[in-house]
């Protein structure tokens, strides 16, 4: 299956059933297979990216609309950890101002999340340390 073919539904409940047996809550899975803030935005206010001792890299686009955050999606070059918690993430920070954004932590994104595999955890900090990387860069650059 290439990225732009979409699973079919056997396909689809195989993933579930394989995820779910290896510790991923509904929640998780669903961002995972929806992937409901994947992408990019061309003309994103702020943009950072990182890549983690795992060698996962995420990209984050964040597109302000007065005060807030108008729109943000996630490029994810990962796991299904990776791309669960970057998906919560972005559902935790729309609609919110950047301080909020910034008040975002692990522990945060883990309730959204409610259940991955304790190996995954680090997918969970990268997500947080990308949106953490995007919003101290934004701030220094508005100070300059």
């Amino acid at each position: 299956m290439t990225p732009i073919q979409a699973a079919t539904s056997a396909e689809t409940e195989a993933i579930e059933e394989m995820l779910t047996v290896s510790g991923y809550s509904k929640t998780a899975i669903n961002y995972y297979i929806n992937k409901p803030h994947m992408g990019q935005i061309p003309d994103a206010d702020i943009i950072s990216e990182m890549t983690g001792t795992c060698g996962d890299t995420m990209g984050i686009y964040i597109k302000m609309d007065n005060g807030v955050v108008g729109d943000a999606k996630y490029q994810v070059m990962g796991c299904a950890g990776a791309i669960s918690a970057a998906m919560a993430v972005v559902d935790l920070i729309k609609g919110k101002d950047l301080d909020f954004a910034r008040s975002i932590d692990d522990g945060t994104v883990y309730k959204v999340l409610q259940e991955i595999p304790v190996k995954k955890h680090h997918c969970i900090q990268l997500a947080v340390k990308t949106l953490h990387k995007a919003l101290d860069t934004h701030r220094l650059q508005r100070s300059a």
